[in-house]
């Protein structure tokens, strides 16, 4: 099958189409024919190598972290998929590889696929959902009449934060370039920010939440916004010693994240409201809950471009310029046969 390989870590000239064998079942696994994939942030991090403290992964590595397609075939374990189930999928972290053919997925990481959705727009969404479920409803427990402020209210992960913090019964203020804001309200967002003209900081207060899709100086000045008891839950900021203990780091990563998270959490307790770092992880059950939203209604996929799989290092330069509106989606499949 042909898949993208990353090859060295590092920005230019370190992904390439390569032909690999169709992955081996494990006794859990499914196997996917992919019909499509979508490109994110996540992906580059991972090709500049700046994850590797956290995901010391073995190169050559297939990358991609989003998939929709069909089950060829399932490990003998497996008891709620079958041959010719449309499904859709983030694979767990140590098991990536969506920008192939095909991928083995554990079944516990697989829904089915929503059924108002085509293919593309179903890839477009288990990353960015997972990562809004588990910030808004797992960790934050948003609720009716909270108000939430969602950074980046345009890109991939903020539109369909948007959707879900309006479902939950949220205030929602979101920020976006001139161009976008009045596309960002029509996906629900009640306030929004011309981060271009205005300084968001100075307009908004007594916030419940942040979710922050920036870091940096973004980060910094979102903690302004809250009413104390607040919390800023962030994808982009630096991981603090909790997240790292969780997620398995040896002791001298836990203390390198307790000095990286430094500031950052002494800001936090100074306004006595609580800073915290969100690395999404593969779920199939929250994917379902996500997919009868979609079929609900309440949650559509944005999509900015779609690019052929040949294609799939355009797809990815043109993420990496950060102007995408929405997820940028690679369609994979033609009609091969089966292995």
């Amino acid at each position: 099958m042909k898949a993208f390989v990353l090859t060295r870590y590092g920005k230019k000239n370190t992904v390439e189409p390569v032909e690999r064998p169709v992955p081996d079942l494990r006794d859990d696994d499914v196997l996917a024919q992919i019909h499509a994939t979508s490109i994110n942030p996540l992906d580059l991090k991972i090709r500049n190598g700046e994850l590797k403290p956290l995901l010391p992964y073995k190169l050559p590595l297939v990358l991609g972290n989003d998939l929709a397609g069909i089950v060829v075939k399932t490990g003998p374990r497996v008891r709620r998929f079958a041959p010719g189930d449309a499904v859709y999928a983030k694979p767990n972290q140590d098991r990536i590889g969506t920008f192939a053919e095909y991928l083995a997925v554990d079944e516990n990481d697989v829904a089915k696929k929503p059924d108002n959705v085509d293919m593309n727009e179903a890839a477009a969404l288990p990353l960015v959902g997972l990562t809004a479920w588990q910030a808004l409803v797992d960790k934050a427990r948003v609720r009716p009449g909270q108000k939430v402020l969602i950074h980046a209210g345009s890109g991939g992960l903020g539109s369909i934060a948007i959707q879900l913090a309006k479902h939950l019964g949220a205030t929602v203020a979101t920020t976006t370039g001139t161009r976008n804001v009045e596309w960002v309200e029509e996906l629900g967002a009640d306030i929004v920010i011309d981060y271009k003209t205005t300084d968001f900081a100075t307009e908004l207060r007594d916030y419940d939440l942040v979710l922050d899709t920036r870091g940096g100086r973004t980060l910094d000045r979102s903690f302004q916004v809250l009413k104390p008891g607040g919390q800023v839950i962030s994808v982009a900021g630096p991981p603090e010693p909790t997240f790292a203990r969780k997620f398995g780091a040896n002791r001298l990563l836990v203390q390198a994240t307790r000095a990286l998270s430094f500031s950052v959490r002494r800001k936090a307790k100074r306004r006595s409201v609580s800073y915290s770092f969100l690395f999404m992880t593969a779920n199939g059950d929250q994917l379902g809950k996500l997919g009868a939203l979609v079929d609900a209604g309440v949650i559509q996929p944005v999509i900015d471009r779609v690019y052929p799989f040949d294609s799939t290092l355009d797809a990815l330069a043109y993420v990496e310029n950060g102007r995408a509106t929405g997820k940028v989606v690679v369609t994979v499949a033609g009609d091969h046969d089966h292995p």
